[in-house]
């Protein structure tokens, strides 16, 4: 079987979808992709195409979709333009020649099945039953609502000519969906086979039943609209979810388009030629051409053979997704159901294309092209399943605001933000929680009495563009940049260089002017540790180390650069208090004022080293952020211990805890102590660590390095 990647898509049908995509400037093709593969569904089951398989029997051509894309994306124009310049003249031509034939032919023989059971006149029989047909009422080829009883009303009229088929279709199916529920529930029942049981009502005088007519009539369906109205939390998405479950999501094709690009930098000459385009307008009167040929009686109930081969093509593709689906959790019912019901789906739809080419049998390429469309249409409906919570859409509209809301403004913008206070308290809390797995920063602040919230998406650090400014002045001219972090150096080693981590208004270097957005904590080292030390400590993240001009052998002093896992953009209150944050998870003293936003550094043309490793995570160091009160109530837990203790305390975790311990008596004998109070330090931090080691496994491994490093350094 091919990988989904050799799969190609119905040449014809492509097409056309690019066509579509051209005529309504969407560059997104899966809601086009879908509709196309419908109408061509519509257009088979009209004529009663059917499947003649190996293993299930004579199966019908058609074609359950829910399509849903983003307003604006061109659903309207494409729909029009498949229904009057696509499927134009087969629908002409069904209604005016097939459909009269086919009844003529029929009716007759439906008449001399009842008088060879009710032993009457066939000539009566026949002139009941074209009076019972023309009393159904007119040929419906598409209707967008409807009842149960009118369902079957006009699906007797279609059994009595032995021809067309039922086609519904909705649009805004936000709107309608709740209205429409009747239809829907009978539509469910149609589908695998075209067979619907009858409602016993009672005959009267006034209102006779109908003699039941056994046989099949083929049903398609198209519920489309924009995702936002039918996704909203209400009672739409909850009976949606209600009727997936049901069996739709199994019968269904799906396309979920959330967001659409559109080429704005042609010239309007541009978008007239390609809206214009001969080769297009070719291509459509041909294939209108091409459908009106398909109404021709000729086609009338054309079975379509599918032979071993591919019949075994299909088992595998149907084993292939029932294994794929028993991985499932069992929660993932939905799921498990469209997964496992794809080649079906598959099946029916290779026939219509089939249908389309004037094919004799199903043949290889044609189920590879359906296969193709369902899992493109299994990858929308994994995204319909994983739509954005309410929760979700609370923590991105508070992230998008850019402004502080209170719950006034997002009772009056967010239509599922109700209830209780404690159910709103319960949603915020979520859609914090769920920010603070997800990138998004939500911070609370209260201010006389109201509480407000802001938030904000947090851009990951791009390492390639470190935020920089720099200047020959002191205070004047500083030069917004973004340099590669690995090429620092080319501006901390130059001479007489005033560089800062944030970018200034007018490039004058002042707190009112700072523009808010760094990637890159700078810490001040005047003493007290050696690089070799601090290295040895932040061994463990991407560094860059560069000396002062005031370092000296004995008394190092030195800089390091520690770019960020995202760019944040705070303001100066803010910064001071992230910085004093940063400052208390440093294993080390710093120079503690370098928490304003227009700290400059100067350039020295003296020792500097990179170093590999991860980026810092700055969220416990955001003010007001759930983590940050996370990382303060840990601060207070360990408060007994120093920031080296503390340190090491909250970096150890499991198989890790030696090695931290490596690393504590190494700094110890950096600071001068000896061997006796080096191992009563190490013991008394190992038991303060949670499942600390074994004496003897200190013994045989961190002192054994510690005298080797004493010894070192006394000689």
């Amino acid at each position: 079987m091919k990988t989904f990647d050799e799969m190609e898509y119905h040449p014809t049908a492509e097409k056309l979808v690019q066509i579509l995509m051209e005529k309504t400037q969407n560059t997104n093709p899966l809601f086009f992709r879908v509709m196309v593969a419908y109408y061509f569904s519509v257009v088979a089951s009209m004529m009663r195409c059917s499947i003649e398989t190996l293993d299930r029997g004579e199966i019908p051509v058609n074609m359950y979709a829910i399509n849903l894309s983003t307003s604006g994306s061109g659903k309207g124009l494409s729909t029009n333009l498949m229904e009057e310049q696509i499927i134009d003249q087969f629908r002409f031509n069904f209604q005016d020649r097939t459909w009269p034939l086919a009844a003529e032919a029929n009716l007759p023989v439906l008449a001399q099945q009842r008088a060879a059971r009710n032993n009457t006149d066939p000539d009566i029989e026949l002139q009941n039953a074209r009076y019972e047909f023309e009393n159904q009422g007119p040929l419906t080829i598409f209707f967008d609502s409807g009842t149960t009883p009118a369902i079957k009303q006009a699906r007797h009229k279609l059994l009595m000519a032995r021809a067309g088929s039922l086609n519904f279709q909705m649009d805004e199916i936000g709107t309608n969906l709740l209205g429409n529920l009747e239809p829907l529930s009978t539509f469910l029942e149609l589908y695998d086979i075209g067979r619907i049981k009858q409602k016993l009502v009672m005959n009267t005088n006034d209102r006779s039943r109908n003699e039941e007519i056994p046989g099949r009539t083929p049903t398609n369906m198209m519920l489309f609209g924009t995702p936002s109205r039918l996704l909203n939390n209400g009672k739409q998405e909850e009976e949606f979810f209600s009727m997936l479950d049901s069996g739709y999501a199994r019968r269904c094709f799906f396309g979920l388009v959330k967001s659409h690009d559109r080429n704005l930098d042609m010239t309007p000459e541009e978008l007239l030629a390609r809206k214009m385009n001969d080769d297009t307008d070719q291509f459509i009167e041909a294939l209108s051409n091409r459908m009106g040929d398909l109404a021709d009686p000729l086609y009338m109930n054309k079975r379509l053979m599918i032979g071993e081969p591919e019949t075994l093509l299909l088992m595998e593709y149907q084993l292939k997704c029932e294994r794929q689906a028993a991985e499932l959790g069992e929660h993932e019912e939905m799921r498990k159901a469209e997964m496992s019901h794809r080649y079906f789906k598959s099946l029916k739809l290779a026939g219509a294309y089939a249908f389309m080419d004037g094919s004799p049998s199903v043949t290889e390429e044609h189920l590879y092209q359906a296969i193709k469309l369902a899992e493109s249409s299994g990858e929308a409906f994994q995204r319909l399943l994983t739509r954005d919570r309410p929760y979700i859409k609370l923590a991105k509209y508070i992230a998008e605001c850019r402004r502080p809301v209170t719950q006034v403004d997002l009772t009056e913008d967010l239509p599922f933000f109700k209830g209780s206070n404690l159910q709103k308290n319960d949603l915020l809390q979520m859609a914090i929680t769920y920010g603070y797995q997800n990138n998004i920063i939500i911070k609370r602040s209260t201010e006389d009495g109201i509480e407000f919230f802001r938030g904000e998406s947090l851009e990951a650090t791009d390492i390639q563009k470190m935020i920089i400014s720099y200047s020959d002045d002191l205070a004047y001219n500083y030069r917004p940049d973004t340099q590669p972090f690995t090429e620092l150096h080319n501006m901390t080693q130059v001479p007489d260089i005033h560089w800062a981590n944030h970018a200034f208004l007018d490039g004058h270097r002042t707190e009112e002017n700072a523009i808010p957005g760094f990637n890159m904590i700078v810490l001040d080292i005047d003493g007290g540790i050696n690089l070799s030390t601090a290295q040895m400590l932040l061994k463990d993240y991407r560094a860059m180390f560069y000396t002062t001009k005031s370092s000296t052998d004995t008394d190092q002093r030195f800089r390091i650069l520690l770019p960020m896992n995202y760019t944040l953009k705070l303001d100066a209150k803010e910064y001071k208090e992230f910085m004093q944050n940063v400052f208390k998870w440093l294993p080390f003293d710093v120079d503690d004022c370098t928490g304003q936003r227009s700290r400059k550094w100067m350039s020295h043309d003296g020792e500097y080293v990179y170093q590999e490793g991860e980026l810092v995570d700055v969220l416990p160091f955001i003010p007001k952020t759930t983590r940050n009160e996370d990382f303060k109530q840990t601060f207070n837990d360990l408060n007994s211990l120093n920031n080296l203790e503390r340190w090491m305390v909250t970096n150890t975790g499991d198989g890790n805890r030696n090695n931290m311990l490596h690393r504590y008596a190494r700094v110890l004998v950096d600071a001068g102590f000896q061997y006796d109070d080096i191992f009563s330090r190490v013991t008394d931090l190992n038991h303060k660590l949670p499942d600390s080691l074994d004496e003897a496994e200190i013994l045989s491994t961190v002192m054994t390095t510690v005298t080797k490093e004493l010894a070192e350094k006394a000689a």
